[in-house]
């Protein structure tokens, strides 16, 4: 592979082999979600944002055995320190029992018998019996395993087609009480890769069997529709569901005259707790400490109204992604500002962003996040990318040009078909200047070769930032002589005028390079030649060296016009460069006649002009 066909290798395909591997990762980020995390940690904010506008359901309330309650001297009279008697939770469950709530649920283990008072758990157990409440199933690790199938009917679970007759489980049931009341359902926290539960399980599989969770078993029990997967994705509510202090409703089952009755009517009533003391706190998108009946109550009230999140499809995500990324390449291959590219990002971020949170308050849950990443990053690498070949085209346009040409002009080169333009040979019209010292030859009899060579380069110094200043290109130092040329490699209208302008400048530099240097250069005074017309611009050289010149008879008269200049003027110009300055509207100068004159190789005399500055 030649080396110009390597850089277009470079340049073409390199680009879009990357953008392959970035739709790739693209694909398999949205689909096999090795980034998770990050949609997860984003879609946390944007759900904690929104639950601001969704005020908890008064359809579930709970009884928190809160700290008070644990606290409390009439409690402490009454049931003593914790763990209470099994028997007042089946006073407060009789007590609920008459004021007919939708459903009665414990967030609390009754694993364990109570040894000390076994009347008390019987009394618990009488008191289920008459009024069905739902217990909490947990399933442990580390416990002993039950058989599936010989657990009782009442638990809910359910046998697929051909389940599995040895599959057992380690389960944590309420054995404190007898099983034919244990209407029961799982409870175990749900919890993503991060360690934050984003969902509560609705059916937990097992060798062919299902068991429900006590969400799904509540609804169940009321006659609703379960979704059609095994957890539930659940949507957040802005604050705690009512609270009502284990000890107020305690304390009001036992009054004569119940008060709070009408709080429990017709609703679903948790009885959990919140208190740090007794370990039921857990990390959701709202707190890192949230409470277990919060979660439960959510659960519950999702399946209730229907709130609960669906997820989009990732294709959306991939699509958002795809066009993101075909926008980010589009702008770097029209060249725009990286801020406009960035700008667009963000504008495309925040878009979708707000796409992401109006859905969201249709339960539907959309997570691009981590595709705007891939998209992000792909921008990274574009802009990187960009700026290295920038700097590539920079640097050969320096190399090529940087000898020739002015900075600030060699600076707008950079563009690939702007340098495929200048590097090309090519006929155009330019203007071609040619100085020459006069006396030279009696300056370098008087002083040593070191001194002339010096006294020659600072005088080139300015002559060429005079040329320069003048949007000029340097052709070649030939002794004491320079030539330059206007119009190549950068075209401009007004290159007569321009090369015109540098001659009288070269000629301010003169004066001020013999003022500094005093008498020593009263006879040290230069010769300019201009002239307007064709010529071949371009390289020329061998492989080992070239040089950005113009050849041809324009390059030639404008020589021979220096030569007249002796005896004339400093500074003369042909007919054709007069002409093209006096086309240009913002001529500033004005021309003396000088009359013609014969140039050897040329048939037909050469008629010359002084410019000299127009009065204003």
């Amino acid at each position: 592979m030649t080396s110009a066909a390597g850089q277009r290798f470079s340049r073409q395909a390199l680009p879009r082999l990357a953008g392959l591997l970035f739709a790739g990762l693209l694909a398999f980020t949205v689909y096999f979600g090795p980034v998770t995390a990050i949609d997860a940690r984003i879609s946390d904010l944007v759900l904690r944002w929104q639950a601001r506008e969704r005020p908890a359901p008064d359809s579930v309330v709970v009884i928190d055995i809160d700290q008070r309650s644990l606290e409390d001297p009439q409690m402490l009279e009454l049931l003593g320190n914790w763990p209470w008697p099994r028997a007042a939770h089946g006073e407060i469950v009789d007590y609920l029992a008459r004021l007919q709530p939708k459903a009665i649920l414990f967030d609390l283990i009754f694993s364990e018998p109570d040894v000390f008072r076994p009347y008390s758990d019987a009394h618990f157990a009488g008191t289920l019996e008459r009024f069905p409440a739902l217990l909490p199933l947990v399933i442990a690790p580390d416990g002993e395993a039950s058989p599936l199938a010989g657990l009782a009917p009442v638990m809910g679970i359910k046998p697929s087609a051909r389940p599995d007759a040895d599959a057992a489980l380690p389960l944590i049931a309420p054995k404190a009480l007898p099983p034919h009341v244990w209407r029961t359902g799982i409870i175990n926290f749900l919890e993503d890769d991060d360690g934050i539960g984003r969902r509560y399980w609705l059916w937990y599989r097992h060798g062919g069997w299902a068991i429900p969770s006590l969400p799904a078993r509540a609804a169940l029990d009321a006659g609703l529709l379960l979704p059609d997967s095994d957890s539930l994705r659940l949507h957040w509510y802005a604050g705690p569901f009512e609270r009502i202090s284990y000890r107020d409703a305690y304390l009001d089952s036992l009054s004569e005259h119940p008060k709070l009755g009408a709080r429990f009517t017709g609703r679903t009533v948790i009885i959990g707790t919140a208190a740090p003391g007794l370990h039921d706190l857990r990390p959701t998108p709202l707190s890192a400490i949230t409470p277990g009946p919060q979660i439960l109550g959510t659960a519950i009230a999702n399946l209730e109204h229907g709130d609960y999140l669906s997820a989009v499809s990732p294709v959306y995500s991939l699509l958002i992604g795809l066009a993101t990324m075909g926008l980010i390449g589009t702008a770097f291959h029209r060249q725009w500002h990286p801020v406009a590219g960035a700008a667009m990002l963000l504008a495309i971020g925040l878009g979708t962003l707000a796409a992401a949170y109006a859905v969201l308050r249709h339960d539907l849950l959309w997570q691009p996040y981590s595709a705007l990443g891939v998209a992000a990053a792909y921008y990274i690498a574009a802009g990187l990318w960009s700026y290295l070949q920038e700097r590539r085209r920079r640097e050969h346009t320096t190399r090529m040009f940087g000898r020739f040409l002015d900075p600030a002009i060699v600076a707008t080169l950079s563009d690939e078909n702007q340098m495929a333009e200048a590097s090309a040979s090519s006929k155009r019209e330019i203007s071609v200047l040619f100085s020459d010292i006069r006396g030279f030859t009696t300056l370098s009899e008087t002083r040593e070769p070191e001194e002339v060579v010096a006294l020659l380069n600072r005088y080139f110094d300015r002559q060429v930032e005079a040329i320069f200043s003048k949007g000029g290109t340097l052709d070649k130092f030939i002794g004491d002589a320079i030539m330059a040329f206007w119009g190549a490699p950068v075209d401009r209208p007004d290159h007569a005028h321009a090369a015109v302008l540098a001659a009288m400048a070269m000629v301010e530099q003169l004066e001020a390079f013999k003022q500094e240097l005093g008498d020593n250069l009263a006879q040290f005074d230069i010769g300019i030649g201009i002239h307007t017309g064709p010529a071949v611009v371009g390289f020329l050289g061998s492989k080992r060296r070239l040089d950005y010149t113009a050849i041809g008879d324009t390059v030639n008269l404008a020589s021979r016009i220096e030569g007249e200049t002796k005896g004339r003027a400093r500074v003369l110009v042909s007919e054709a460069t007069r002409n093209a300055c006096d086309a240009f509207e913002g001529c500033r100068l004005g021309f003396v006649d000088m009359g013609e004159v014969t140039v050897k190789g040329r048939h037909k005399p050469v008629r010359l002009f002084q410019p000299m500055w127009r009065q204003t």
